[in-house]
């Protein structure tokens, strides 16, 4: 963890409003944090996405969400923005003005989490943009987060 971004118990609690992790979350996020892969089950409700959200805003960055659920990906940047998190999307709901924009505000190191659709990550297009992006990591496999459901 670089020195001068945040520990995670501060991200989750100044961003998130919570005084401690539940169950597995501090030791999920500690690991990723420090560059480990995690694989991890949890049931609706226990706070998978702070397993990979928190971490996405503790390394250098922009996290990248991998999220197949569309209606989830736009309530979850609605979510962030609210708390002042600099996060948006990349799927087929956004116009070409729109996608250009968000694309523009990555390349400019300007978003902390950016969600994608495993149909648009799969595009040369999109790697390429991501190779673009500040920080971007040359094993794009450790800035993945991967959120599969609610």
């Amino acid at each position: 963890m670089h020195s001068n971004f945040p520990r995670p118990i501060e991200v989750l609690r100044d961003t998130f409003g919570y005084a401690a992790f539940r169950d597995a979350q501090g030791e999920v996020v500690e690991h990723v944090v420090a560059g480990g892969d995690a694989l991890v089950l949890m049931p609706t409700g226990s706070g998978k996405s702070l397993c990979y959200q928190i971490p996405s805003l503790v390394r250098h960055g922009t996290g990248i969400v991998v999220s197949p659920l569309i209606a989830l990906m736009q309530d979850q940047v609605a979510a962030l923005t609210q708390l002042g998190v600099r996060a948006a999307f990349l799927n087929s709901t956004l116009d070409a003005d729109a996608a250009r924009a968000t694309e523009r505000a990555l390349l400019a190191g300007e978003l902390d989490m950016l969600y994608v659709a495993p149909e648009r990550l799969t595009t040369s297009r999109c790697l390429e943009l991501l190779d673009r992006a500040p920080g971007a990591v040359r094993d794009r496999r450790s800035a993945l987060r991967v959120a599969m459901g609610p």
